[in-house]
């Protein structure tokens, strides 16, 4: 049953697995008026809780002024959890890992073990499952398909970007965990020509602050960790290497940003922004 939300032209509604399992909250944002020739074009959010109702709002005043933004309007659906609280770590870390996977421990005590692995299944539910409900409630175009992921959520959108790239049209991974679990994504990133007609878009990006320290993180109690993990994941070395990567072996259409000023977490509102533009402003030509 649909639930009304304090965001503006915004409903959820819960959804579960055809072979059962735990649901995923569903967030539907529907524009106004009557669908355009070819069916409104559709941005899936993944982690759908943190970022949702950004994403309404920023979509919402730029598509109302189409002449000053270039942004046309759209279906937004946004894919997250039965929680009130910006993330369920436990299953985001399960759906959005590429399999085998592995199992850490508990994040708490008497917390569940943390495994990892279930990206395929999750794709499979976006596929076969969300995507028929969507189409069913809304007139969409099959051509105009964006999918935007950060962190774990950017490691699935290049994960399903390998293993299903007619999936959606436009790709978004902004700080994709590339490294995790040992490079395990690299697996899937057989080369071969991804080019379609149209090839797929591919936007990738991360913070400035992500691989160094940010002027106010120098000094902090944390900052040899932080440093640590900073050096790991070399995310935005890591990331570009995937755009050049992605361009070159692959033949997709991609951008690289680099968010001035922005740390992990800090750059999502304006990485949010830049992926409205890129899914549903003006095509650039491969």
């Amino acid at each position: 049953m649909d639930q009304t939300s304090p965001i503006p032209d915004t409903v959820h509604f819960d959804l579960a697995p055809d072979g059962g399992g735990p649901a995923y909250r569903i967030f539907l944002r529907l524009p106004a008026g009557p669908p355009p020739e070819d069916g409104w074009p559709s941005l899936y959010l993944l982690d759908a809780n943190a970022v949702i109702a950004t994403t309404v709002e920023a979509l919402r005043v730029q598509a109302a002024y189409p002449l000053g933004t270039g942004v046309r309007d759209a279906v937004v659906v946004g894919i997250g959890y039965p929680t009130d609280a910006a993330y369920d770590s436990v299953r985001r870390s399960w759906d959005y890992g590429p399999p085998p996977g592995e199992t850490y421990p508990p994040h708490s005590v008497g917390g569940p073990d943390v495994r990892t692995g279930g990206a395929a299944l999750f794709l499979d539910f976006i596929e076969n499952r969300l995507k028929p409900e969507i189409r069913r409630r809304a007139s969409l175009d099959p051509n105009r398909q964006a999918l935007f992921g950060h962190s774990f959520g950017g490691l699935f959108a290049l994960f399903a970007l390998f293993t299903q790239p007619k999936a959606f049209s436009d790709w978004i991974a902004i700080s994709p965990a590339i490294w995790w679990e040992q490079h395990n994504l690299l697996r899937f990133a057989t080369p071969r020509d991804l080019h379609d007609d149209p090839a797929p878009r591919v936007l990738l990006g991360a913070g400035e602050y992500e691989q160094q320290l940010a002027p106010f993180q120098v000094g902090a109690t944390d900052e040899a960790q932080r440093r640590k993990r900073q050096d790991e994941a070399k995310t935005m070395d890591e990331t570009r290497a995937m755009a050049e990567r992605l361009e070159r072996q692959f033949r997709c259409y991609t951008e690289f940003a680099v968010f001035a000023g922005e740390t992990h977490m800090s750059l999502l509102p304006v990485a949010i922004n830049r992926a409205i533009r890129f899914a549903l402003g003006p095509r650039q030509s491969a």
